[in-house]
Parts: C-alpha cells; sequence; structure tokens
C-alpha cells in the first residue's frame, strides 16, 4: 500500500465534458479495473441506451455501491503509476453538486481540468477553476479533452487551449507550468499512450503529466485534525467515522475529542481500503472505530483532534474573502452558507473591515458599505452554529472556505484568525 508516494487527485470541470470517461479510461488503462468488469459494464451501457458510457460507469458503479455502506470510501478509487499511488476522488461537475465538489477539491493535491475541445470554457468550467485556486491546489493539468469530435485538429485544440489559458491567468495560475494535453478519453488518445492522430502535438501525454506533480509535505508535525466525512454505523464494530486526515497522526490507542461537541473517546481501529492499520497520516482517508464515542456523538462536518489539542470552535473569525458572483451586492448582516472542509454552516458576515485592491492587496476603503462580483475585501464573520475552523496560516487545510447562496457560489475565502469560543 504505501510503497509509493501517495497522491490525492481530482478531476473537475463542466457537466458532460468527459471526466468520468476519462477516469474509467485510466482505471482500465492502468490495470485497476479489470478486462471482465469493463466488457460487463459495456453491455450493461448498450442495455441503457448509453454505449460509450461504459469507462463513466466505473465511477458512477461505485456510486451505487457506496449505499450499502459497509466499505469505508467507494467515492474514491486507487490506481498506480510507476511513480506514484493515486487516489482519484471523482467532482461532479453539475452544479447542484457543487457542494460535492468543493469538499473532493479540498482534499486534492492536484486537479485535472477537464474541458471538451468543442464547448470550450463553461460556466462550471470557470467555477471549479476559480474554486480550485482559491482552496488551495497549486497543482493542475488541463485536458482539452473529446479531441476525436473535432477530427484531432489542431486549430481546434489551440482555441480552446487559448481561452482556458485565459480563464487560468485570471484567477493566478502560471499558465507556464501547467501542461495542456490534447486527449480524448473514449478514442484512447494521450490518456497513457502517445496518439499517432496528433503527430503535431510535441508535449506530455497525461499518464506521464501525472508523474511530474510532486507530493505536497506531509504536515505530520501538527495536532491532529481529521475532519468527519460520513459516519457508518457497522453491525459488530459500532460507529465508524470517515474522514482524510489533514494533519498530525491518528494512532490506534489514541485519546480524541471531537469538536465542536467536546465529545471524548480512545482510537479502537482504523481502517484505508479494507487494510488495518497502526496509524494513519496526512492525507490517508481512513475509517477508524473509537471506544466510548454513540452515533450521535459525531457527525458529518466535525472535526476529530487529539485530546490535548483539541480543534478550534469559532465565536467569530476574520477572513479575506473574494466575491465570485452575487446578483446585487453583500452588505453587513448577510448570512450565508459557509462551507469550509467537511462543514456546511450558516455564518453571518457581521462587519465588513477593508476593501482591497485585487492585484496588489492594498487597501481601496475602510469599511466599506457593501461589496459586489470582483471585490476583495477583509469581514468579521459569526457562525449561526458550532464551527471548528482554523487560521489558513496554521491549518491552511481547515483555513479555506466557500460561500454559497441561491444555488451558486457567491465568494470563497480563507481565514486570517479566529476568536475561540
Amino acid at each position: 500500500m504505501a510503497e509509493k508516494p501517495h497522491l490525492n487527485l481530482v478531476f473537475i470541470g463542466h457537466v458532460d465534458h468527459g471526466k468520468s470517461t476519462l477516469v474509467g479510461r485510466i482505471l482500465y488503462n492502468t490495470g485497476a479495473v479489470d478486462e471482465n468488469t469493463m466488457r460487463k459494464l459495456k453491455e450493461e451501457a448498450e442495455k441503457l441506451g448509453k454505449a460509450t458510457f461504459e469507462f463513466a460507469f466505473v465511477m458512477d458503479r461505485l456510486k451505487e455501491e457506496r449505499e450499502r455502506g459497509v466499505t469505508i470510501d467507494l467515492a474514491h478509487k486507487e490506481f498506480k503509476t510507476d511513480k506514484y499511488y493515486f487516489t482519484i476522488i471523482d467532482a461532479p461537475g453539475h452544479r447542484d453538486f457543487v457542494k460535492n465538489m468543493i469538499t473532493g477539491a479540498s482534499q486534492a493535491d492536484a486537479a485535472v481540468l477537464v474541458v471538451d475541445v468543442k464547448d470550450g470554457v463553461q460556466p462550471q468550467t470557470k467555477e471549479h477553476a476559480f474554486l480550485s485556486r482559491t482552496l488551495g491546489i497549486k497543482q493542475l493539468i488541463v485536458a482539452i479533452n473529446k479531441m476525436d469530435a473535432v477530427d484531432f485538429a489542431e486549430d481546434k485544440y489551440n482555441d480552446a487551449k487559448s481561452a482556458v489559458a485565459t480563464l487560468l491567468k485570471t484567477i493566478g495560475y502560471n499558465t507556464d507550468q501547467i501542461p495542456f494535453i490534447p486527449t480524448s478519453a473514449y478514442a484512447d488518445a494521450n490518456v497513457t499512450a502517445k496518439s499517432d492522430k496528433m503527430g503535431w502535438y510535441k508535449g506530455v501525454i497525461l499518464l506521464d503529466a501525472l508523474n511530474t506533480l510532486t507530493v505536497p509535505d506531509k504536515p505530520t508535525g501538527k495536532p491532529l485534525r481529521l475532519p468527519v466525512q460520513d459516519v457508518y454505523t457497522i453491525t459488530g464494530i459500532g460507529t465508524v467515522p470517515v474522514g482524510r486526515v489533514e494533519t498530525g497522526v491518528l494512532k490506534v490507542g489514541q485519546a480524541i475529542v471531537v469538536s465542536p461537541s467536546g465529545a471524548k473517546g480512545e482510537v479502537k481501529t482504523i481502517e484505508m481500503h479494507h487494510q488495518q492499520m497502526q496509524e494513519a497520516g496526512p492525507g490517508d482517508n481512513v475509517g477508524f472505530n473509537v471506544r466510548g464515542l454513540g452515533k450521535n456523538d459525531v457527525k458529518r462536518g466535525d472535526v476529530i483532534g487529539s485530546a490535548d489539542s483539541p480543534p478550534t470552535v469559532a465565536k467569530e473569525f476574520i477572513a479575506q474573502i473574494v466575491v465570485l458572483q452575487h446578483p446585487s451586492a453583500v452588505t453587513a448582516g448577510y448570512t450565508p452558507v459557509f462551507h469550509c472542509h467537511t462543514a456546511q454552516v450558516a455564518c453571518t458576515l457581521v462587519e465588513l473591515q477593508k476593501k482591497l485592491d485585487p492585484k496588489t492587496g492594498g487597501v481601496l476603503e475602510e469599511n466599506p458599505k457593501f461589496l459586489k462580483t470582483g471585490d476583495v475585501a477583509i469581514v468579521k464573520i459569526v457562525p449561526t452554529k458550532p464551527l471548528c475552523i482554523e487560521s489558513a496560516k496554521d491549518f491552511p487545510e481547515l483555513g479555506r472556505f466557500a460561500v454559497r447562496d441561491m444555488g451558486q457560489t457567491v465568494a470563497a475565502g480563507m481565514v486570517q484568525s479566529v476568536t475561540p469560543k
């Protein structure tokens, strides 16, 4: 399991741009899904009148399996390259699923942005790219997909590439460091092997690009922080919270505390991908059983920490936010839903302290009356119910958030300081 360095990879992009098919293709080509399974999925896809969907079904089949709730982490699927061991987080592209996408992206070390060469940049392409940036994903790979639909034409690739590059530059990515790879997930071009249909393309293929990613430093020296993603009740075992260790180490026998509730317990067992482990470190997606913890003591959005250094529960916090899209204006008293790590809590912007120049970070206006789309500001925020949140400086993984209202992401930001409850 741990012989290769581990990376979490999220596939993002607009609905129907081929994310699931691309994921299925990689899993199949790297041997993570066998011939037999693929054949069955192909038959199933044809039966359902969805020919060409067999690769997408690889991920989507997991979604049904998840309902059984026995295994610990089925929305994630792993595969290996000769260099790394990857866990894929398949982020839904449909806008109703953005909150899941936020949870997925906030756990990822790198992202593959999938763009349909014909459709180019679409609303979710923008939203996902912006969220990835705000949520701190520094490593990005762009797949200009469905090249088979334009007969592998270089000019069509160039058009899509320049549109995506313009978008990424405006949100602060350095596009010189980002590979733009022309791919066809369905026709198997430039995914795990170079395609002879695109001789004009001299860059890396997707699999090689994945091998150039770097593993982020593991914050093992920090106190334990593990946001809870789900809680299962498993017969014969009991309550099993599931989540990803963000910082520190989770060990069997350790005394832990659940924040904000304050419930305490002792870790009995830890499991990752059906394997029992003695301890789990940053980046590990694990399920664990805690002695003394009932199913009402822990829920999605809680954060688990060690008893001697409990996670911070905020009375209020100061954050820098950027307003991504708002139909009118944001004023003091506005109470949208904040998505931070796995928590979703309504919070009130009680004070707009400063409006900043997005390019220089300098102060444009003290105590502005309102904020509109595109504004960057320092604001004071009070959660409407207990919320675990940390300053981005101490725990970047728990200090970033997205703000949603009216079915869209209206803002995103980073926590500068927290006043504990």
